[in-house]
């Protein structure tokens, strides 16, 4: 409980809930094909022949992997963005 002195909530308004909206669409997006190259994969890895494509689906999920973090860190620089423009008019 202590932490939640040291949040700090801004009301940004519509935009702000705008903003938040199209970066959880594409983080959900991101987690769907995470899911189709790994679950492709794993088929993949049934049959001999297409071992080394379902490793290529296995790179490639993990690569974006690395896109949830990003996607998190542009939503909250937007969003600075947004707020600094606003307070500045």
């Amino acid at each position: 409980m202590g932490s939640s002195k040291n949040q700090l909530n801004l009301d940004l308004g519509q935009e702000h809930i705008t903003i938040q909206r199209r970066y959880e669409a594409l983080g959900a997006v991101n987690d769907f094909l995470i899911a189709v190259w790994f679950l492709i994969g794993s088929f993949f890895f049934l049959n001999e022949s297409l071992i080394e494509s379902g490793t290529w689906l296995f790179i490639a999920g993990s690569a974006q992997l690395i896109i949830k973090p990003v996607l998190k860190l542009m939503s909250l620089v937007h969003v600075k963005k947004v707020f600094h423009s606003n307070n500045t008019h």
